[in-house]
């Protein structure tokens, strides 16, 4: 019994130097006495909380995981950055087509233009030089339009206006920075149109009307009918001209009458700057017959200066709109997928 118990003391003690050697070399050739011994291994060689301590450090897979949901890598997104040069070729070959079209649109005009003004006189040709051509052709063309107002003076006078209006909004697109045939074909046809039905007709009939209001040749009827044309007229000319782009862009009246509200009062004086001197000719010169064709050809500044203000008061509202909209739509996060 005493035997018993110092062997049992013996196994739960700790080993000695000399019993450790004695194990690992006995382990090491005797592949039963290894097993035998590792089962029976006192609780000294086996520490536990080595485990909890020795684990694997997890902040490199959590790391991995924050990246997967900060930049997902869906395939949506892959077909979407796949679409962009596709889109971007398509832009530019769009940009092209429109360039060469606005090509052929301004050529194929003007050509018809200078063809019809040099052949005015084709009919009497007959032994005549280019010179004489060329020499005949101004005044012939400033009789064939005395004529047409003669027998049909709105028509003449729209159709002026309406050519007018369209280099008016060309030449406006142009200063504000585009390219001599990449003029927006929409923006310049609406000019034109408004040109051509209403300022070429209104503008006859109120010609008409202050000659009946003041027929005097007084000198002092040309600074009034300058004021009244500066005052009167040009805030009346100015408003339909802003509603009617307005309507035509498809605007909502709220829209329109802030814009109008906006641009009234600084195109007004805006005119003052130009009108007054250019009225001194129109109603101290100019027979009333032909002053509509003068008042277009300065026009041509007005118009520009018109369209251009038009112009950017409604880009910069579609802008304004569309910042307000992105901004009140909630971003996506990317674990709501």
């Amino acid at each position: 019994m005493t035997t018993l118990n110092s062997f049992i003391s013996s196994a739960a003690s700790p080993l000695t130097t000399d019993a450790k050697k004695h194990y690992l070399t006995l382990s090491s050739y005797s592949p039963s006495y290894h097993l035998i011994s590792t089962i029976s291994k006192p609780p000294h060689f086996f520490n536990p909380t080595s485990i909890a301590t020795k684990s694997r450090p997890f902040w490199p897979n959590k790391a991995v995981t924050e990246d997967r949901e900060a930049v997902p890598t869906t395939d949506d997104q892959d077909e979407e950055n796949a679409s962009i040069p596709t889109q971007m070729e398509d832009v530019n070959n769009n940009t092209t087509s429109d360039r060469l079209l606005n090509a052929a649109i301004v050529l194929g005009v003007g050509s018809l233009a200078i063809t019809k003004l040099l052949t005015i006189d084709h009919d009497y040709w007959q032994g005549w030089t280019f010179y004489e051509v060329l020499r005949y052709a101004p005044e012939h063309n400033w009789n064939a339009y005395e004529e047409a107002l003669k027998t049909n003076p709105v028509l003449a006078k729209m159709v002026i206006s309406g050519i007018v209006y369209s280099l008016g909004d060309w030449i406006a697109q142009c200063y504000e920075g585009k390219p001599l045939f990449e003029f927006d074909r929409t923006r310049m046809f609406r000019s034109g149109l408004v040109g051509f039905t209403l300022h070429g007709s209104l503008s006859h009939y109120y010609y008409q009307f202050c000659e009946a209001l003041l027929p005097s040749k007084d000198w002092w009827v040309v600074p009034v009918k300058i004021a009244f044309d500066q005052s009167v007229w040009a805030a009346v000319w100015n408003s339909i001209y802003y509603v009617v782009l307005g309507l035509l862009r498809f605007e909502t009246p709220l829209n329109i009458y802030n814009e109008l509200k906006a641009t009234f009062w600084p195109m007004l004086t805006a005119g003052w700057k130009l009108w007054p001197f250019a009225h001194l000719i129109t109603y101290g010169v100019v027979p009333v017959e032909q002053r509509l064709l003068w008042v277009d050809c300065v026009e041509l500044i007005w118009v520009t200066i018109l369209s251009t203000y038009s112009n950017e008061k409604s880009e910069v509202r579609i802008s304004e709109v569309s910042e307000v909209e992105s901004a009140s739509q909630p971003s996506k996060s990317p674990r709501d997928d």
